[in-house]
Formats: C-alpha cells, structure tokens, sequence
C-alpha cells in the first residue's frame, strides 16, 4: 500500500482551492462539456456555492442568494444551470453563465439534496421533510409531485431516467427506488447505517453510497439483493468510483486521510493526507485524471490520479 503522499515514487500533492469559509459538503464535476472542458461545483456550509473550472481548480463565480448552509449543489448535464439545496427552505436553479437565480423553490424545512434530470427540463429535491419533490422548470408555479415514503430525513437523490426511476436514501438507512410512470417506490435496499451520500456513475452503471464502515455499489440492471459491499475500517462519508471501475475514492468522517480502494479486492491501495479537517464529500473527475475533496476545513482538494503524467497545473512540474 502506498501512503504518505507517495504514488509510485512520486510525491502527490494536491491544488488547493481556497474560498469557502466554512466546511464543504457537496462536490459534483460536470460531464464534459463540447469543447472539451468540465466544471466543478461546490456546496458549503457558508452559503456560497461556487463554480470553478474542474482541471484547474480555478474559482469562475459564487452563486449568491442563500440565506442559509448549502447542503447540495449539481450542474445540469450541459452545464448551464446549477441546483443548490439549502437550510434556508429553499432550492434555487441558476444560470452559470450569469449567477442569476432563475427559480426559487420553497420547502417546509431543510433541503439536503436536488438533482436536475438529464435534459434539466426537472429538479428533484428531498431534505428535512422525509419526502421527494419534482418541480417542473417549464411549470415552475405548478405542485410539485411528490413521493412519500422515507421515515427520517433524505440525505441523497439520484436520476436513473434509463431505468425511468429516481433513487434516495437518507437516515433511515435505506435506499428507496421509485418508478416514474407509476410515481410509486418500487423497490427498496436496507443498509447498515444511515447513508450520508449516494451519486450515479458517469455512465450509468452503477449507484454507489456510503453508509457507516461501508462503501456500496449496486448495477440498476440487478435485483435489489445483488448490491457489493465493501467493509471500511473508518466510518465513510463519501465515495466515488472512478470511470474504469477499477478503484474508487473514499473520504472519512473520522480522519483526515483520503484513501483508494481497489475496487475488485475492496482492498487500501493508497493513502494521502492533505486536509486538516475531516472529508465530508469527494468525486473522481470525468476523466477520471483528478479527483477532488471537500472537507472540513473549508478547503476543496483536487488530487491527480496518476503523478507520474503531466496534467493542468500539474504540467508546470512534469
């Protein structure tokens, strides 16, 4: 096992993203864009969610308007709007070109979590009031539908429009999927532990989440008995599997280390320490070239997957 901030001989240092002021919590990259680039965004406990170029780190502009800690923040697939979800009782939808706010969306308490679909024509928005909402962007005005069932606050939701399903999980410790044409759970996945965060894999093929010591991977494409579960030592905040499928990235409530996992043995293959606060979210690029963590200490961290490579600001050392 490599540790120590050393990848194959090569000292690993990450970019550091100065900013937030206080602790961060959500980090979504973007696909990738055209022209070729992708974004990354960030929520924070400060209120300002911020959008910066995803191979650079470089701060493009802060989303202004919340009158409360973001929890949740995603950029559509095209990357010209961003969701953010706060404790404000809000959820707003802005144009990333501009900052401006296009919509804002009030809840009867917290909001956690909100995700666009594919085509960013919906939101979906769960928190405080253990139930998911769907707000029509073209009918903004209009009741939101909405899927009740969770029994405690909902951490975390995820489109799967392949499957015509939205995914969500929270406290209850359970991960719940619901149909769209029939806008009825239709399966269910009990976990270990509450489940603190859950993201889509770039291509689809797998839902991952972390709950307690676990890191979880399930393929929509099986039944809800078949899910991979791999034990952690340290209680998990985050995960994220990088695009090849051969490892993935895990951030801890407990420590301050950022570790690898390979993903076939569930086994340690690196550690590396950079933050001084504990990592409370954490996500492989598109590319999957760097990854990046938010922490604690208010700082994000982008980490290049392969140190022995030039890439972005990192060709200035190659």
């Amino acid at each position: 096992m490599n540790n120590n901030n050393n990848n194959n001989g090569n000292r690993v240092i990450p970019l550091t993203c100065s900013g937030h002021t206080r602790p961060v919590v959500d980090l979504q990259f973007s696909p990738i864009t055209a022209d070729g680039k992708y974004f990354l965004i960030s929520a924070c406990k400060d209120g300002n969610p911020m959008l910066r170029d995803g191979v650079t780190g470089d701060w493009i502009g802060t989303f202004g308007g919340h009158k409360g800690a973001v929890w949740s923040a995603r950029l559509s697939n095209d990357s010209e709007k961003a969701v953010t979800g706060s404790a404000d009782f809000s959820a707003k939808v802005w144009d990333t070109h501009n900052g401006q706010v296009l919509h804002t969306f009030l809840h009867g308490h917290i909001v956690r979590a909100a995700d666009f679909n594919s085509d960013s024509t919906r939101i979906m928005t769960g928190g405080k009031e253990n139930k998911l909402r769907i707000f029509d962007l073209y009918r903004p005005d209009a009741a939101p539908m909405e899927l009740i069932g969770h029994e405690d606050m909902i951490q975390a939701v995820v489109w799967d429009e392949k499957h015509h399903a939205v995914l969500s999980a929270g406290d209850d410790a359970t991960v719940r999927i619901w149909d769209l044409r029939t806008m009825r759970e239709s399966g269910k996945i009990q976990c270990d532990a509450p489940v603190s965060t859950m993201t889509l894999s770039a291509d689809g093929q797998y839902v991952t989440w972390a709950a307690g010591k676990t890191a979880n991977f399930w393929s929509p494409e099986r039944s809800v008995d078949n899910v991979r579960k791999i034990e952690t030592k340290e209680i998990t905040s985050s995960v994220s599997l990088h695009p090849n499928h051969k490892k993935f990235v895990a951030g801890s409530s407990e420590d301050l280390w950022v570790r690898i996992y390979d993903f076939d043995t569930g086994e340690v293959s690196e550690v590396y320490k950079g933050h001084h606060g504990p990592i409370h979210t954490v996500s492989y690029s598109p590319d999957g070239e760097i990854y990046a963590t938010g922490s604690e200490d208010g700082t994000i961290r982008l980490w290049q997957t392969d140190a022995t490579k030039p890439y972005g600001l990192w060709q200035r050392d190659a």
